[in-house]
C-alpha cells in the first residue's frame, strides 16, 4: 500500500495588486497567493491542495501547513471515505494546534489545505474528478465524513442521511446534465473597486456578450462612488441582468442598511458581506431591514458552527462556501447539508487563485448528490490566473464546464511554482530590481 512520505509546501504569490485586480473596500492591494501543499507518496500519485491568501501573511500560512506534517507523513495514502474522515478527525483533534483557533483562522485553513490535498490524492487514485468521486459515495459514507459535534441542535446524522437518500435516485441524470450543460456562473471580473468607470463599463458589456446573466460590483468606498458605479453598471447591462453588490465587511448595521437602500433604485440582487463575517445578529438585523434584497455571506465564515447559526437565525438568504477557508472537503460537505436542511441556496465564493478550480467540484457535488437543483444558484467566476493550473476552470456561455480530469484540480504547473515562488522566484526578484 502506498504511503505518504513528505508534505511539501511552497509560498506562491502573484503580483495582482499592480493592476488592482481583486481590489475591494477592505482589501485595496491584494497579491493573490497560495500556500501550496503537496502530499508526496512513495508510489504516486501525489495530492495537491492550497490555502488562499492575499500576500503578506502567506509565509505564516505556509508555516502552519508545515506544522501538520507529523500527522500525515508515514500514514497510508487515503483512498476511501473512512480514510478521509479519519485524517480530518486527526488534524482537527490536535489539541495544541486547535488551541490557536479553535477551528478557525490560520491553523484551520492549514488543515483544510492538507485535507483537500488528501481528497485530491484519493480522487486521482480513483481516476475520477472530485465531484464524481464524492457523488459516487453512498449516503452513509457521506454522513460519515461529517463532524456533527456542535451541529446536532440544527442537523442530526439521521436528518442528513434522509436528505442524501432522497437525492440519491436522480444522481446519474443530474451528472449527465452537468456534463452536457455545465453549471451556472456569474462574474465579478467587471466590478473590482480599483477599476475605472470605463473599464467597469467595458468589462460589464463583455460579460453580457459572453453569456453571463449576473455580475457583481464591489461597493463600500464613498456613497457617491457606489451610486455612480452601480448606476453605470445598470445602464450598461440593462434591466434583465442581475447585479450583486459586495461590501467586503465594510459596514456596521446602520450604515449597511442606509447604504444599500441608497442603491435600491438599481435593483441589487444581493448584498454580500455587509458587515463582520462573525456577527450573526448583525447579519440578521440587516437581512430583516433590507428584505426583499438578499443578504449573502460565507467566504470569511470560519467554520460550520457559524454557518449553522447564520442559518438558524435566518440571517442569510444565500450561503457562500469557500473551498479553502474552512477545514476542507469534509467541513464543506457539512455546510452543504446544513444549507439543504434550511432550504437556503448555495452560491460558492471563488475568484482568488485556485478557488474557481476547486469550488466548482463542491458546487457540482451539491447539485448531483445533496440539493438536486441549481435554482437560485450560481458559482462565482473571475478570469484571473487559471493558466497556472494543470486542470483550469473553464466557463463558456456563462456556465462552468464540468471537470473531467482526475483529482480536485488544485495542481499548479511546475513553471508557476518556480516563477512565482516568494521571495526568490524570478517574477519577484525582477520586480524588486525594478
Amino acid at each position: 500500500m502506498p504511503r505518504v512520505v513528505a508534505l511539501d509546501v511552497v509560498d506562491v504569490r502573484f503580483p495582482t495588486s499592480r493592476e488592482l485586480d481583486g481590489s475591494d473596500a477592505m482589501n485595496p492591494d491584494p497579491d493573490y497567493s497560495a500556500a501550496y501543499a503537496v502530499l508526496r507518496t512513495d508510489e504516486g500519485p501525489d495530492g495537491h491542495g492550497l490555502a488562499f491568501t492575499i500576500g503578506r501573511g502567506n509565509d505564516v500560512q505556509v508555516a502552519a501547513i508545515r506544522a501538520l506534517a507529523p500527522h500525515v507523513v508515514g500514514r497510508p495514502a487515503p483512498t476511501t471515505a473512512r480514510d478521509l474522515a479519519a485524517l480530518s478527525a486527526d488534524l482537527v483533534g490536535d489539541s495544541q494546534l486547535r488551541w490557536l483557533g479553535p477551528e478557525k483562522g490560520v491553523a484551520h485553513m492549514a488543515l483544510g489545505a492538507v485535507v483537500n490535498a488528501a481528497w485530491d490524492l484519493a480522487a486521482r487514485r480513483a481516476g475520477l474528478p472530485l465531484w464524481r468521486f464524492l457523488a459516487g459515495m453512498t449516503p452513509e459514507e457521506l454522513v460519515g465524513l461529517v463532524d456533527f459535534r456542535y451541529l446536532s441542535d440544527a442537523l442530526t446524522p439521521d436528518e442528513a442521511l434522509d436528505l442524501l437518500r432522497r437525492a440519491e435516485p436522480g444522481r446519474a441524470g443530474r451528472a449527465a446534465r452537468l456534463e452536457a450543460d455545465g453549471y451556472p456562473a456569474y462574474t465579478t471580473s467587471p466590478g473590482w473597486l480599483g477599476y475605472s468607470d470605463d473599464k467597469l463599463a467595458d468589462l460589464a458589456r463583455r460579460a453580457v456578450a459572453d453569456g453571463f446573466d449576473m455580475i457583481k460590483i464591489k461597493v463600500g468606498a464613498s456613497p457617491a462612488d457606489d451610486v455612480r458605479r452601480l448606476r453605470l453598471a445598470r445602464e450598461v447591462v440593462g434591466p434583465d441582468v442581475r447585479i450583486a453588490v459586495d461590501a467586503n465587511q465594510r459596514w456596521d448595521v446602520a450604515t449597511a442598511v442606509e447604504r444599500v437602500r441608497e442603491l435600491a433604485p438599481f435593483d441589487p440582487y444581493w448584498v454580500e458581506e455587509p458587515t463582520s463575517p462573525d456577527d450573526v445578529l448583525a447579519h440578521q438585523a440587516i437581512a430583516r431591514a433590507l428584505h426583499p434584497i438578499r443578504v449573502a455571506t460565507g467566504e470569511h465564515v470560519a467554520n460550520r458552527v457559524v454557518f449553522k447559526q447564520l442559518l438558524q437565525a435566518r440571517a442569510v438568504d444565500v450561503v457562500q462556501i469557500d473551498a479553502c477557508r474552512v477545514g476542507g472537503v469534509n467541513e464543506n460537505v457539512a455546510i452543504l447539508l446544513l444549507a439543504a436542511k434550511f432550504g437556503v441556496p448555495v452560491c460558492p465564493h471563488a475568484g482568488g487563485v485556485g478557488l474557481c478550480e476547486l469550488v466548482r467540484h463542491l458546487a457540482m457535488f451539491d447539485f448531483v448528490a445533496v440539493s438536486g437543483t441549481t435554482e437560485g444558484r450560481a458559482l462565482e467566476w473571475v478570469d484571473h490566473l487559471h493558466e497556472h493550473f494543470t486542470d483550469p476552470a473553464v466557463v463558456r456561455g456563462g456556465r462552468y464546464a464540468a471537470p473531467t480530469e482526475p483529482g480536485f484540480s488544485a495542481r499548479m504547473v511546475d513553471r508557476a511554482l518556480v516563477d512565482f515562488r516568494y521571495p526568490d522566484g524570478p517574477v519577484w526578484t525582477n520586480l524588486e530590481a525594478r
